[in-house]
């Protein structure tokens, strides 16, 4: 009888998941990044204090401009992300933005091993650091990231029906591990690079093994 149920309600409650999901995890991501956005375009540039803690490339720009980017990815980009407009790509800026905000806000000066980094898993900084939230908009952003904005988006209208998709492969895995983990490496670098360099190994190996079937 479970069984029964399972095969009547599970594809109904999947296509009723591909409208709904993501538009939540978008309609809340995008308040909340515009919102930020907002408070940035009527604030004082706070970024001066903080130019040596922003990791690569961006310490390497002056603060205005820092500020002046996050400030107009923010907005433009939140409002992309509520229409479903090339969610992924914008889902990923945001997801680059969020660990830079880690790096030079959230993370702790320096911690000792893994149980006293998590500590810094907290809304109040208590000395350890306050990633929490951000931790948790990456985890909002990865779905976007992977599957896109959903049914009910701008981007399955500009696609038409009848797209084709591609397979669960090391293509897949290979892009996707490099251009989620290799910004993590700002905050762990041998989780970061070593995610990295699996993402590199699975698309070379992907990309011999279409190289020996061709």
């Amino acid at each position: 009888m479970i069984s029964t149920a399972s095969s009547v309600y599970t594809p109904r409650l999947d296509a009723v998941g591909r409208w709904l999901s993501p538009l939540a995890l978008r309609t809340l991501l995008a308040w909340e990044f515009f919102e930020s956005g907002r408070e940035k375009l009527g604030g004082q540039n706070w970024f001066a204090d903080l130019e040596g803690r922003f990791p690569f490339p961006f310490s390497t720009l002056p603060a205005s401009l820092n500020w002046q980017l996050a400030t107009w990815l923010e907005l433009v980009g939140a409002v992309m992300l509520l229409l479903g407009l090339a969610t992924r790509s914008v889902a990923y800026v945001f997801w680059v933005l969020t660990i830079v905000a880690i790096a030079a806000v959230h993370w702790p000066d320096q911690w000792n091993g893994l149980g006293e980094l998590w500590q810094g898993y907290a809304i109040t900084d208590q000395g350890y650091g306050n990633f929490k939230l951000p931790l948790l908009f990456l985890a909002m952003l990865l779905p976007l990231i992977l599957n896109g904005g959903g049914a009910l988006s701008v981007d399955r209208l500009l696609a038409g029906p009848g797209r084709a998709t591609a397979g669960n492969d090391g293509l897949g895995w290979g892009v996707s591990l490099i251009a989620l983990l290799l910004p993590v490496a700002a905050l762990l670098p041998g989780i970061g690079f070593g995610g990295a360099l699996l993402g590199g190994v699975l698309l070379l190996g992907h990309l011999l093994r279409r190289r020996r079937a061709a």
